[in-house]
């Protein structure tokens, strides 16, 4: 397979949400020809105004690109985008590669592999993390299922976008490992909030706190991305609540099939649904913190 760059690749790309649309700015800018499409196309104008092009379903997108990403938001959409009437899998060209960057089942990543295949062309999961500052920066975490030589050849549109991509084994190893990472993060993003709270009621400020704590032994991502945020009361979405507790739902179906028990995902889970029943749903995920400290009342700091 010859690698794909900007001269011999036409990139359509589906869903334009926090982190879709800086991904597809980022192509753009790379100098791909690029097709769009996104159920409310009022999100797509500022890129249709730097020069990408509107397809007016994911069937036009399909039948005008060789390579197709989609980063929408739920498994269901995951499954009309590819298979609905006008979906991709009925109207792709043969030798098109398909790459699903959203956060989905592994099971619906194998069957996309599975109608790809009879379609003579090429299908990657492969979920990302980094939420929107990751996205704008080109820095995302990518984590890769399907067939080897098939990432390899995407390999340079990956670079376009991220940072940290690794190659995790055949389809769904990408989103199978990508609940590894919102199963890592929901109990961190716990001890984040509940850290806080602490420094809070001990009388300490929390920005010099966070200054101690956030490159010693507790140093993660969110401490260092996130905890600022809620310092400073922004709880904006980086990434949305409602699509944690999809991801989250996703990885405790998966662990019913396993042998071992999850509870501090579960724990975590029960916090954000607790929060999305106070209508949060579209808060950041660092909103947690509005549940850790004030058990509903949503104070800020």
């Amino acid at each position: 397979m010859e690698p794909l760059h900007p001269n011999n690749t036409t990139i359509g790309f589906i869903g334009l949400g926090v982190m879709g649309a800086s991904m597809a700015r980022n192509l753009l800018k790379a100098g791909y020809c690029l097709n769009l499409y996104t159920r409310t196309k009022q999100k797509a104008m500022s890129l249709l105004s730097e020069g990408a092009n509107w397809q007016g379903s994911p069937a036009l997108v399909a039948s005008n690109s060789n390579i197709i990403i989609t980063m929408v938001s739920y498994p269901n959409d995951v499954e009309e985008v590819y298979f609905g009437e006008n979906g991709i899998l009925n109207h792709i060209k043969p030798y098109s590669y398909l790459i699903d960057m959203t956060t989905s089942s592994p099971l619906l990543a194998q069957k996309i592999e599975s109608k790809a295949k009879e379609k003579n062309s090429f299908s990657l999961d492969a979920p990302v993390s980094g939420g929107d500052i990751g996205a704008k920066e080109g820095k995302l975490a990518i984590m890769v299922g399907g067939i080897k030589e098939v990432y390899e050849t995407v390999l340079p549109i990956f670079k376009v976008i991220g940072s940290n991509i690794v190659y995790q084994g055949l389809a769904g190893a990408g989103q199978h490992t990508k609940m590894c990472n919102q199963i890592a993060l929901a109990s961190n993003m716990v001890g984040v909030c509940e850290a806080l709270v602490y420094a809070k009621e001990a009388g300490l400020e929390p920005t010099t706190v966070l200054q101690s704590i956030e490159t010693g032994a507790a140093g993660s991502w969110a401490l260092s991305k996130l905890a600022p945020r809620i310092i400073n009361g922004d709880f904006e979405p980086g990434f949305y609540v409602k699509h944690f507790i999809k991801d989250m739902d996703i990885a405790l179906d998966q662990i019913k099939t396993m042998d071992f028990e999850a509870k501090g995902l579960s724990l975590s889970s029960s916090f954000y649904k607790e929060l999305a029943s106070l209508g949060r749903e579209n808060d950041g995920t660092q909103a947690l913190y509005k549940i850790i400290n004030d058990r509903g009342q949503l104070d800020d700091l």
